[in-house]
């Protein structure tokens, strides 16, 4: 899973094994160590939630997790829809969140595109 922060926006990538994993787990998670201990690294978790009405992110130490359903996971999953959005007021400012199909890119290699998603574009004419 791919993680992307830009100002108050937060994009998740996910891999068809970890769609897979997602549905049969309610939940895939990275952790990125900034240092030794437990308290120098951020996991960022995609979760199922049969609480959620709405994608929501719960943010905690150390970790950020996206919330939704799991109807609407598997809605997503089985189906065509690149991406699930959602927003989320915080305070003032509106926190976006998208999670998204990982699609292999156009211009790497099959090595680099292992585990992604078919990409719409291929061989599509410019």
């Amino acid at each position: 899973m791919k993680l992307r922060i830009k100002g108050d926006s937060l994009r998740l990538r996910v891999s068809p094994s970890e769609v897979v994993q997602l549905l049969e787990t309610g939940r895939i998670e990275e952790i990125v160590h900034f240092g030794l201990g437990d308290e120098t690294q951020l996991t960022y978790a995609f979760e199922l939630s049969d609480l959620a009405t709405a994608m929501t992110a719960r943010y905690q130490a150390h970790e950020i997790t996206v919330l939704v359903s799991g109807q609407d996971a598997r809605r997503w999953a089985d189906g065509s829809e690149v991406g699930i959005y959602g927003e989320v007021g915080v305070g003032r400012a509106r926190l976006e969140i998208v999670v998204e199909k990982d699609f292999a890119c156009l211009d790497k290699s099959e090595v680099d595109n292992r585990d992604t998603f078919p990409n719409p574009k291929h061989g599509a004419a410019c």
